[in-house]
């Protein structure tokens, strides 16, 4: 996908499993009032095929929630995202308003695929496995709208950010936080570390810019549905 204006210079902005949060939505609104005249190149890849991208010049920043830097890459947090746990509308979990998350893996669970969504299965991996290194896995998908399709459907519950499962309510998923624990997804800015050009430049400064003021929405974010 490509917004284009004539004789516009060129920005190409590779997105692997972090497009699926507010704040992506907020930073091309202001990509597009800011810089009318830079055309924006949007891709979707896996998180391999991003960073093979960024370094060989196929495109020029990324967005992703995997913040390991490699050779040639730098990896800037730029916004973070409460993740909260959706649960079907009938399970037994929702006498909790905060689930314990020992409670919460005594079911299934619906994850993240490790290879398409390889840096939210990484964040989401870790805090899992804080309490146990072998969750029930109902099943792994690729997708937040497969993951609530399937909690929805009872197959088990998911670990997602808090304003994905919200949407999901009238499928019938109601959120909860996690009791004693704050948990956040943080989204990252991939880009080669040879200098950046202006507009990559610019485009940095207004991703952390519109992290920053992100992270004074969140007051209340995570409070459970009521149910």
């Amino acid at each position: 996908m490509s917004t284009h204006a004539p004789g516009a210079s060129r920005l190409r902005l590779a997105i692997s499993d972090a497009g699926v949060q507010p704040p992506l939505a907020h930073l091309l609104a202001h990509q597009r009032s800011e810089e009318p005249d830079v055309e924006l190149s949007l891709s979707e890849a896996i998180l391999g095929r991003q960073i093979e991208g960024l370094l060989t010049g196929l495109y020029d920043v990324g967005l992703a929630t995997s913040g390991e830097e490699r050779s040639g890459l730098t990896a800037e947090p730029i916004w973070r995202e409460p993740l909260a746990l959706a649960v079907p509308a009938r399970s037994p979990l929702l006498a909790y308003t905060h689930i314990p998350l020992p409670e919460a893996l005594r079911y299934p669970m619906v994850l993240w695929d490790p290879t398409a969504c390889t840096g939210i299965h990484r964040q989401v991996d870790r805090i899992l496995h804080d309490v146990t290194d072998a969750p029930i896995v109902a099943e792994r998908v690729a997708s937040s709208a497969l993951m609530m399709t399937l909690v929805a459907a009872g197959y088990g519950t998911g670990l997602a950010p808090a304003t994905q499962i919200v949407a999901y309510r009238p499928l019938g998923v109601v959120m909860r936080p996690l009791a004693g624990l704050s948990p956040q997804l943080i989204t990252y800015l991939l880009r080669p570390k040879a200098e950046a050009s202006d507009s990559v430049s610019r485009f940095a400064r207004r991703a952390m810019r519109v992290g920053s003021m992100r992270m004074g929405d969140l007051d209340g974010a995570s409070s459970p549905d009521s149910h």
